[in-house]
């Protein structure tokens, strides 16, 4: 069994010491979250490598200042989504093909809005805050299973010390933890309220 690792608190503590093993685990076990966030926004791999180097660069730039050492998952979220919706801006200037920043036709002709940038945003804290209170277990095998691209089953298996039988269970369960979060159980239980 491998022992819990430390938490994202302590590798930016050692990495602002100039720990290249500490920075490497942070970049290792906070890398799924850029990675996502760029899939979620629809990037090119092109385009999510630049995202990614512009994220990692400017928290090596900033890790001195950080307010929270324990802040990176979500100061590398906001920072990342940030630096994808001006990707697609700069892109969206670029095209020729007239794209209109106005809500999208659904296929049934009807209008479908744009979530609210801070509902966007609300949804988004309440998950870091959620996530952070995971295992770090939890918290590393999530992160691989949303990977991008994705992380072998047997990778899973060999890194956390699991069986490859035992990850499906283990994100369920972790996924339940996730959900009965008071922070995350409430956004649910409003959005579920929400017509």
């Amino acid at each position: 069994m491998i022992p819990d690792e430390p938490p994202p608190s302590s590798l930016v503590t050692r990495a602002r010491n100039r720990d290249e093993r500490a920075w490497d685990m942070l970049v290792e076990r906070c890398a799924p979250i850029v990675w996502s966030i760029c899939r979620r926004h629809g990037l090119s791999r092109q385009d999510t490598d630049d995202v990614g180097q512009s994220v990692w660069l400017r928290l090596a730039e900033r890790i001195d200042t950080l307010r929270e050492p324990s802040a990176p998952p979500g100061w590398l979220a906001a920072t990342t989504h940030n630096e994808c919706r001006e990707v697609l801006r700069v892109a969206r200037q670029r095209s020729a093909s007239g794209y209109s920043s106005s809500p999208r036709a659904a296929p049934d002709g009807q209008l479908v809005p744009a979530e609210h940038p801070l509902v966007i945003a609300e949804r988004d804290a309440a998950l870091r805050e959620a996530f952070a209170t995971l295992s770090p277990r939890c918290q590393r095998l999530l992160a691989m299973l949303a990977a991008d691209p994705p992380v072998p089953s047997t990778e899973i298996s060999t890194t956390l010390g699991i069986a490859v039988g035992d990850i499906e269970p283990g994100r369920r369960g972790c996924l339940d933890a996730l959900r009965h979060c008071p922070a995350l159980a409430e956004l649910i239980s409003g959005e579920t309220r929400t017509p």
